[in-house]
């Protein structure tokens, strides 16, 4: 069932469809699955390279025995289950994707956990608490974290340090990819010139890069007009539709 967890056919399907070299949108379609979910189980046992059915599901089985038995509940606090539930599955599907923009699993997981904390910024016990990880796993995520200009430090009374998720870096990462792209555009106008302009292949690179010079135009235009929107606070909530019109 779509909602239900995955089963050892499932998995022998999947592993069957990264060998056809097929999307995962396309091996969910196949299943019935969303491709969150596709994505992840790949994602987390081994990637599309190393993805073993077999190995997939005895690590499954594994995370089951392992987890602890359910205590009993409150009314409350079983109200608040499936949020947790939710926010789990959404760190997964997050980190998930952080890994295919590039970034190792450790420091996507870091990330995430970063940006979904209230406070946007967590100590490395923390982290090692929330990831369950060494000290030394979330250390190096983070010089990696901070190299890549995604998260700072912040010094607390003490010596103790906070890593906190730099919103403006995604600003910063749109500027570098339009930068990188006018600089391909550049390229491309050299291989114009060299190739003269009235042949097929000056004239392909000619509109490769009056199309790349457009494009990146257009993002290093939307970056700075959107760029407040990455400090702007929570949105108030809106009044109930049967409250008094002022």
């Amino acid at each position: 069932m779509p909602g239900g967890r995955l089963t050892a056919q499932e998995r022998q399907q999947i592993a069957l469809g990264l060998a056809d070299d097929l999307a995962y949108a396309e091996i969910a379609r196949r299943l019935d699955r969303p491709t969150s979910t596709i994505t992840r189980e790949v994602m987390r046992n081994g990637g599309p390279g190393g993805y073993r059915a077999d190995l997939a599901q005895r690590a499954t089985q594994q995370r089951a025995h392992r987890r602890r038995p359910a205590t009993p509940r409150t009314s409350s606090a079983a109200a608040a289950a499936p949020d947790d539930t939710a926010l789990r599955e959404y760190e997964e599907t997050f980190t998930t994707l952080l890994m295919q923009s590039g970034l190792p699993r450790m420091a996507a997981a870091v990330l995430t956990r970063l940006y979904v904390a209230d406070s946007g910024s967590l100590t490395a016990a923390e982290l090692v608490e929330r990831l369950q990880v060494s000290p030394a796993s979330v250390s190096k995520a983070v010089a990696l974290l901070e190299n890549l200009g995604l998260v700072r430090r912040e010094r607390e009374d003490g010596r103790r340090e906070r890593y906190a998720a730099d919103g403006d870096a995604w600003y910063q990462s749109m500027i570098a990819a339009a930068r990188s792209n006018a600089a391909l555009a550049a390229t491309a106008r050299q291989g114009v010139d060299v190739l003269g302009r009235d042949s097929a292949a000056g004239a392909r690179l000619e509109n490769m890069a009056r199309f790349i010079d457009f494009v990146a135009d257009s993002i290093t235009r939307a970056a700075e007009q959107a760029r407040d929107l990455l400090h702007t606070g929570p949105a108030p909530a809106s009044p109930p539709d049967d409250a008094p019109e002022a």
